[in-house]
């Protein structure tokens, strides 16, 4: 497609619109691989379902969880603040010194009194606390104190009542942990979700290959290659089928391709017999001397329409190689320049492109055709002038010239075939076919390249090939 706001290139150099910034760079990367990109939303869907499935589940189980286990230790503390009660209300005061050390030595427990003036943090902090605190007092008493320090020592201390001396019973926190910590829920949950991410990653590619595999092989046919066919014995029905129509297009195209190819063969061949035999006819035959001449330019012209037709009809496949664009430019500017046409090539000789030699004359001899056609000055001579230009993997070559370019209007139709354009650009009137742009833009695509025309800065009409790089 044509476009008016084509990259200019003046002396080798291409002018670039201003960079985007990198977030509207990251975010168009999103759009095209994310968005547009059925793997990848397939992938993100699965994934977000079975993460949010994850999450509701061990939210559930962690709710479940949390006040069975609240309650437990609570009573395991409120059975210990009992025995130890129990233990010194019935014990002297002489004997009870050495009870409370028994019982810190076989329960891992510290009984000491309560003072009027220590210091303490209250235990209750959250759900689970909260739930452990609220038993404690049912089992004990509402007196009942619960705290996470006193005087500085961390740890679970329950202040009792026995009659009215007061206590504190600090008991191993590890009673009162949940059974999985905030650590292991985030392992788990980490170690889950990377799990659902490679699931759901398998499952969106092995959703994806059968479109991923006709893709690929609608890409192959659209480069010329008619033989390639699908697998037809899938286990889904609806793929199966997809394949076998696909399968049935591609043998038609091949038998299509097949017909034309002959038909060329032979409108090319009976065409130019007898074309053949007239021009060997009006040698003989025409004695006016300039008749024949002109008879002789009339069938030189309809051999020339038969080539435009058959480079325009000619099979898609094409294989690339390095070509040195220097070596080829002078080859055809030497065939083509004459009184009516000039061109100079402003390329250096280490540059080279990916593509097929024969197509590559054909795309520049078109390009200087078109120029000698339409963009004759004042004197008669049509002046171009051939620049380029790398830009990372590719390199652009500009074939300008010196006319009087071409109306916005006209610009977009340049490729159509069989379409010509103003002939006021033009002393001569002319006599093409229409199809030289519309085959420079064919071939060029068919080699993986792009073509732009437009007008150039400062007048004149300008080409823009845009071809891969060869290593």
């Amino acid at each position: 497609m044509v476009s008016t706001t084509s990259t200019t290139l003046q002396a080798g150099a291409v002018k670039r619109a201003p960079a985007s910034t990198p977030l509207r760079g990251f975010t168009a990367l999103l759009r095209r691989t994310v968005l547009l990109s059925l793997f990848w939303r397939t992938f993100l869907l699965l994934s977000i379902m079975l993460g949010v499935g994850i999450l509701g589940w061990t939210y559930v189980l962690r709710y479940f969880e949390l006040e069975p286990r609240a309650v437990q230790a609570a009573q395991q503390i409120a059975s210990l603040v009992n025995l130890s009660r129990a233990a010194l209300r019935y014990t002297d005061q002489v004997n009870r010194v050495s009870l409370v050390k028994n019982i810190a030595e076989q329960e891992a427990v510290k009984l000491q009194p309560r003072e009027p003036g220590d210091k303490w943090e209250p235990f209750e902090v959250d759900r689970f606390t909260r739930t452990i605190g609220a038993e404690l007092r049912s089992r004990l008493g509402p007196q009942t104190v619960v705290a996470s320090t006193v005087n500085g020592s961390s740890g679970l201390w329950v202040g009792f009542l026995i009659e009215t001396d007061q206590y504190w019973l600090q008991a191993d926190p590890n009673r009162v942990q949940t059974a999985i910590t905030g650590m292991t829920y985030f392992l788990v949950m980490g170690l889950t979700f990377l799990a659902t991410l490679v699931v759901s990653a398998y499952i969106a590619a092995k959703i994806n290959l059968p479109l991923r595999e006709l893709s690929s092989a609608a890409s192959r046919i659209r480069e010329g290659e008619f033989t390639s066919r699908l697998d037809e014995d899938t286990a889904t029905m609806e793929i199966r089928e997809v394949n076998r129509g696909f399968n049935r297009m591609a043998r038609e195209l091949a038998k299509i391709e097949d017909d034309r190819a002959v038909m060329l063969a032979g409108i090319s061949h009976d065409l130019r017999t007898p074309l053949a035999r007239i021009r060997l006819e009006t040698e003989m035959s025409v004695s006016d001397e300039e008749a024949r001449s002109n008879m002789a330019m009339d069938i030189d012209q309809l051999d020339a329409i038969i080539d435009k037709f058959m480079d325009y009809a000619r099979p898609t496949e094409v294989k690339l190689a390095p070509v040195v664009l220097a070596v080829l430019l002078d080859t055809v500017i030497r065939r083509v320049s004459s009184e009516h046409l000039k061109v100079t090539a402003r390329v250096t000789t280490d540059v080279r492109v990916l593509g097929d030699e024969t197509d590559l004359d054909r795309i520049f001899a078109n390009l200087f055709e078109n120029a000698r056609r339409y963009a004759q000055s004042d004197d008669g001579v049509a002046h171009v002038t051939v620049t380029y230009a790398r830009a990372g993997q590719w390199v652009v070559v500009s074939v300008r010239d010196e006319g009087p370019g071409v109306s916005p209007e006209q610009l977009a139709h340049l490729t159509t075939p069989f379409y010509r354009g103003d002939k006021a650009r033009t002393h001569t009137s002319s006599t093409g076919a229409g199809l030289g742009l519309a085959i420079v833009e064919k071939t060029v695509t068919r080699m993986g390249g792009q073509l732009e025309l437009g007008n150039a800065q400062g007048g004149g009409f300008i080409a823009y090939v845009k071809l891969r790089r060869a290593p």
